[in-house]
C-alpha cells in the first residue's frame, strides 16, 4: 500500500470559477489532502488517466465538456475513486442523473467547509472498505432475468437493503447520503419491478434461489 499512500490523500477538485477552487483548497488542505485543481474538462483528463486521486469533485456546470460528460468518459460507475458532483441550487436533477451515470454523490452549494471535509473522509474510508468487500459480494452473483441490470453501486444499496440496513445505516456504510440511498432505491424498484419493499425483498430471495 505505499506506493499508494502519496496519492491516497490527493483530491482533484474542477471547477471554473476560481474562488471556488481557493476556498475548497484551503478548506481540504486543512483537512490533511493534497488538493490539486483544474479549471476544465480537458485538464482533468489529462491527469486523471495517468493516476488516481483519492476523490473527485467535479463541477456539474464548467465550460467545454459538462461534468456529465466528463463523468461519462472517466466511465464514473468503474472509475477506481469517488466522484462527487458540485451543484448550485438549479443543478440538482443534473446531479441526480450524474448518480445514475456513477457518480457517488452530490454537494450542493453554498457549502460549509467542515461538512465538506467530513463527507469526504467518511466517503473515501467507505469506499476502501467497499473495495475490500467487493469480492465477498452476494448480489453482484444475482441475476434477474429480463430486468434491466443494476449498476454496481445499485448492487451494493441492494445489499445493504436485504441485510436490513435502513437509509441512514446504508448512506453511513456506502459513504453517501440518505437521500441518495432513496434515489437508488427507487430506481432499483422501477428497475426490477417491485412494488413495494417487501416485494423487492421477495425478487432477491427468488433470484437467490434460481443462481
Amino acid at each position: 500500500m505505499a506506493e499508494n499512500s502519496a496519492t491516497q490523500r490527493e483530491i482533484f477538485v474542477v471547477d471554473d470559477d476560481p474562488a471556488v477552487r481557493d476556498t475548497l483548497s484551503l478548506v481540504l488542505s486543512a483537512g490533511g489532502y493534497q488538493v490539486i485543481c483544474f479549471a476544465d474538462g480537458a485538464a482533468l483528463l489529462a491527469v486523471a488517466r495517468t493516476r488516481t486521486p483519492a476523490c473527485i469533485l467535479l463541477d456539474v456546470n464548467i465550460p467545454g465538456k459538462s461534468g456529465l460528460d466528463l463523468l461519462k468518459e472517466l466511465s464514473g460507475e468503474d472509475y477506481p475513486a469517488p466522484i462527487f458532483m458540485i451543484s448550485g441550487q438549479g443543478d440538482i436533477a443534473m446531479a441526480v442523473t450524474a448518480i445514475k451515470n456513477g457518480a457517488l454523490d452530490f454537494i450542493e452549494k453554498p457549502f460549509r467547509g467542515s461538512e465538506i471535509v467530513a463527507r469526504l473522509d467518511e466517503a473515501i474510508g467507505a469506499y476502501a472498505r467497499r473495495q475490500a468487500e467487493n469480492s465477498a459480494s452476494r448480489t453482484a452473483s444475482l441475476h434477474f432475468p429480463g430486468r434491466e441490470p443494476l449498476t454496481r453501486r445499485e448492487r451494493e444499496v441492494l445489499e445493504q437493503f436485504t441485510s436490513g440496513a435502513s437509509n441512514k445505516e446504508a448512506g453511513r456504510h456506502l459513504g453517501i447520503s440518505p437521500r441518495t440511498i432513496e434515489d437508488h432505491r427507487a430506481n432499483i424498484m422501477k428497475k426490477l419491478g417491485a412494488r413495494n419493499a417487501a416485494d423487492l425483498i421477495r425478487i432477491v430471495m427468488t433470484a437467490a434461489r434460481g443462481s
